[in-house]
């Protein structure tokens, strides 16, 4: 009896935070591992995008900078937000395929920074992940 209270325990899977289902990868009567990914959860509370900057456009750009992030799925309204995060390296240097210049062809390549922006907006509910999005950041005075 004990072993079967045990066992059930095992059972009981908890989201780490409340939000909605993105994408289900197992279906019902499958047998799982420790460790496998069964569901994305989107967390509703924190909302942030990730804008891939020019590296000639982020020189000036600071941790808390203000920046207005327009969507196109809502006309007319611009959201507020925050820089929170700067990458440390281009979106290419850690990517799965790099960029590779065996060539000898040195032609100059703009390269893109990812910079984490959240938003500040209470009231950005109808924001869903994977909408496309412009982003302004605010140059300082």
């Amino acid at each position: 009896m004990k072993l079967a209270r045990l066992n059930l325990s095992y059972t009981i899977i908890k989201a780490p935070y409340s939000g909605r289902l993105g994408r289900k990868n197992i279906l019902e009567g499958q047998q799982i591992q420790s460790g496998q990914p069964l569901v994305s959860i989107i967390n509703e509370k924190e909302k942030w995008i990730t804008a891939n900057f020019k590296e000639t456009q982020v020189e000036d750009m600071y941790i808390g900078q203000p920046a207005e992030i327009k969507l196109d799925a809502i006309n007319g309204k611009i959201f507020k937000g925050k820089i929170v995060a700067i990458a440390g390296s281009t979106g290419s240097k850690f990517s799965l395929l790099p960029p590779d210049n065996s060539t000898g062809n040195f032609v100059k390549i703009i390269q893109r920074v990812p910079v984490k922006i959240e938003f500040s907006d209470k009231n950005a509910q109808r924001i869903v992940a994977g909408m496309n999005v412009t982003v302004s950041v605010k140059k300082r005075s």
